[in-house]
């Protein structure tokens, strides 16, 4: 976002025509997860298995879950909070905020959250999943469609 700093906290803003309650369900599901972020991310009992296309996977521990506004994880060794307000015409504005990313991994981060935010958005309003599904195609072979 305009203004971040190269070891400061990661922030993207986005603007959704969908209900916050929408892009809730899609952060707070389990298929929901799976149609746009990780292969499969299933929780029990406030942790998620991430499992993504390159053979990566994390446990991540659900921070705060307020419906429809806040959903925050423990997401690769810091809060990631995403932050939903309806924008008075039926849409909602996104505030991503990633905390603690290390100084020298922070412009990888910084450009893979477009990587969860745009399939995002392409799922919440259009019902289509972004992602190619090739581990030979993925973010370290240099696709942003992994």
């Amino acid at each position: 976002m305009k203004g971040d700093q190269v070891g400061g906290p990661v922030r993207w803003r986005m603007h959704f025509s969908v209900s916050p309650e929408a892009v809730f369900q899609a952060l707070n599901s389990d298929h929901g997860r799976a149609s746009f972020w990780a292969e499969s991310a299933v929780e029990v009992d406030g942790q998620i298995d991430f499992r993504f296309i390159n053979g990566c996977t994390y446990q991540s521990k659900v921070l705060e879950r307020s419906v429809p506004s806040i959903f925050s994880l423990d997401y690769f060794g810091g809060p990631a909070r995403f932050e939903l307000s309806d924008d008075g015409s039926g849409g909602t504005d996104l505030l991503l905020t990633h905390e603690f990313t290390p100084t020298e991994d922070w412009p990888e981060v910084y450009a893979g959250w477009l990587n969860v935010l745009f399939p995002l958005k392409a799922w919440v309003m259009h019902g289509v999943d972004l992602r190619n599904h090739d581990p030979q195609r993925s973010w370290e072979h240099g696709y942003a469609d992994q």
